[in-house]
C-alpha cells in the first residue's frame, strides 16, 4: 500500500531519514499483521517508538490475518451495524501507518533471539532491534487427499469468502468440510451462492457455538452429514472436480457425493516455525507465554495473537493481546534504558480512488488504470501496450493485498501497461469467459494475444 509524501510538522522534530535509522538499532520489530499485529502497531507508534512491522507476504497465510478471508464481523467493538474482515484490516492498518509505524509487505526469512541486539531478516532487508512482537497468527490446515494438488483452486478451496463468488461455484452443490465455527460460517455464506451446501462433519456432533450450529441446523440449504469424512476427490471425463468420494467413520461405508467444490474449515496451526528452539513452544507450536501477559521464556520477546492463543481466537483478544504487548514492550525498553523515541511527521491524507461510476461515464485511455468489463474490451481491442487483468472478489482477502502490490508495479511502469480491474460479481460473464476458477487471478495480454495466466 503505497503512502503518501510526509507534510512538514513544525512543532515536532523530524525523524531521521530511514537509510539512517536503518545503520543502528530499532526499538521494536513486529513480525506479522492481524488484528494483533496492527494494535500492537498503533500503540507502539502512539508511544513514539517507531515500530518496524513485517506484514508478511505469502509465508503463513495473508497479511492482515486471518480476518481478510472473513465475512461480516458482527462481534467486533465499535461496529454496530458489523464490517467485513478486510475493511476491519485496512482501518487497522491505515491506523498504525498514520502513528507512524514503519509497514514492510515482507516475508521474514529469519529470526535470531539468542543473542542482543535481536537480528530480523525479511526477503529485502535485515534489522537490529531490542525488542520484538511476534504476531504471525495460525495457518489454515489442509486434508492431504490424494489428488488434493490437482484439483487446487480447481475445485478445492480453503478460502470460501476468497472464492465463493467465482463462476465455477455459482448456482452448484457444495460442500464444506469441519465442525467449528470457521466452518459454520463458511457454509452458511456459501448459501448466498450455492444451489446447495453439504457440511461434512467427522464427529457425531458440531464443535462450533451455540449460535452458529443453530444457524446451520435451520438453514434448509445446508445439510449435515455427522460421521463422515473426505477420503478423495472424484473427477468426470473432462478432467473437472465431480464428486467426492466420502466415508462413514463409524460403519467404514463409501459413497460419492456430487459436488462442485470442497471447502476447508478444519482449524489452523500456529505460524511460530521461525521461533523453533529459540523460545519456548507448547507441544501444538503454540508460543507459551507468562499468564495474563505477552512475556515469553525471553526477555525483550513477546507474543500476540492466534500464534500464542489456541483456546480463544476471536478478532478482539487478538487486539486485545497486541496492546498488552506493546505497553510491555515501552515498559522493558525504558526499565532497561533503552527506549529512543521518534517523533513522527505528519502524514498527508491520501486522495480518494476515482469511482466505478467516474470510469463508466468517461473513459479515457491514455489513463494507465481502469475497472469494469468496458474498459477491458477498449483496451483489449485498441491498446498497443501490455494489458495486465486482475479478477477480483469483494470479499476476497488476497486481492485486496495484491492490489496495492501490483498497483505499485503499474506505476513504475505506467506508460508501457494498461491495467484493468474485474470484479467477478460486478462483471460475471467476463469472469466466465476467462475461465476463471478463483481470485485474485492476473492476466496479460498484448495485441489481443494471452501471454500468461498467474
Amino acid at each position: 500500500m503505497a503512502s503518501a509524501a510526509p507534510a512538514v510538522d513544525e512543532e515536532a522534530p523530524a525523524s531521521p531519514p530511514p537509510s539512517d535509522l536503518g545503520k543502528g538499532v530499532e526499538n521494536l520489530v513486529i513480525i506479522g499483521s492481524g488484528p494483533a499485529g496492527y494494535t500492537a502497531a498503533i500503540y507502539a507508534a502512539r508511544a513514539n517508538l517507531k515500530p518496524v512491522v513485517f506484514e508478511g507476504y505469502q509465508v503463513g497465510g495473508v497479511p492482515g490475518g486471518q480476518l481478510m478471508t472473513t465475512t461480516e464481523v458482527e462481534n467486533f467493538p465499535g461496529f454496530p451495524d458489523g464490517v467485513t474482515g478486510p475493511d476491519l484490516m485496512d482501518k487497522m492498518r491505515k491506523q498504525a501507518e498514520r502513528w507512524g509505524a514503519e509497514l514492510h509487505q515482507e516475508d521474514v526469512e529469519f529470526v535470531n533471539v539468542k543473542s542482543r541486539p535481536f537480528v530480523i531478516r525479511s526477503s529485502d532487508r535485515e534489522v537490529k532491534c531490542h525488542s520484538v512482537i511476534i504476531a504471525t497468527g495460525a495457518a489454515a490446515k489442509r486434508l492431504r487427499l490424494p489428488r488434493e494438488d490437482e484439483f487446487w483452486s480447481r475445485g478445492i478451496s480453503a478460502c470460501a469468502i476468497c472464492d465463493g463468488a467465482s463462476p465455477l461455484f455459482k448456482g452448484q452443490v457444495l460442500a464444506v468440510v469441519g465442525g467449528g465455527d470457521t466452518a459454520t460460517e463458511e457454509a452458511i455464506y456459501l448459501t448466498k451462492y450455492a444451489r446447495h451446501v453439504h457440511l461434512l462433519v467427522r464427529k457425531d456432533q458440531l464443535r462450533a457455538s451455540k449460535a452458529m450450529q443453530d444457524r446451520v441446523l435451520s438453514n434448509p440449504n445446508i445439510t449435515v452429514h455427522f460421521n463422515t469424512e473426505a477420503v478423495d476427490v472424484v473427477s468426470n471425463p473432462k478432467g473437472q472436480m465431480s464428486g467426492i468420494q466420502l466415508k462413514r467413520t463409524d460403519t467404514g461405508e463409501e459413497s460419492v457425493l456430487e459436488v462442485k467444490g470442497l471447502f476447508y474449515g478444519i482449524g489452523h496451526t500456529p505460524n511460530s516455525q521461525l521461533l523453533q528452539g529459540q523460545i519456548d513452544l507448547d507441544d501444538a507450536g503454540y508460543i507459551l507465554v507468562e499468564e495474563g501477559t505477552a512475556k515469553t521464556s525471553v526477555d525483550g520477546v513477546f507474543a500476540a495473537g492466534d500464534v500464542q492463543d489456541h483456546e480463544w481466537r476471536q478478532a478482539v483478544t487478538a487486539a486485545g493481546s497486541g496492546c498488552v504487548a506493546a505497553l510491555s514492550v515501552e515498559r522493558y525498553l525504558v526499565a532497561n534504558d533503552l527506549l529512543v523515541e521518534f517523533h513522527q511527521p505528519v502524514r498527508e491524507e491520501k486522495e480518494k480512488e476515482i469511482t466505478d461510476r467516474d470510469v463508466e461515464m468517461g473513459f479515457d485511455i491514455s489513463h494507465t488504470k481502469h475497472r469494469g468489463q468496458y474498459a477491458l474490451r477498449k483496451v483489449y481491442h485498441e491498446s498497443p501496450r501490455l494489458v495486465c487483468v486482475l479478477y477480483t472478489s469483494p470479499t476476497c482477502g488476497p486481492c485486496r493485498t495484491l492490489k496495492p502490490i501490483l498497483s505499485k508495479v503499474i506505476d513504475e511502469y505506467h506508460e508501457h501497461v494498461h491495467f484493468v480491474e474485474i470484479d467477478i460479481e460486478e462483471d460475471p460473464e467476463i469472469a466466465e469467459a476467462a475461465g476463471i476458477m478463483g481470485t485474485p487471478c492476473v492476466q496479460f495480454f498484448k495485441n489481443k494475444e494471452m501471454l500468461s495466466w498467474l
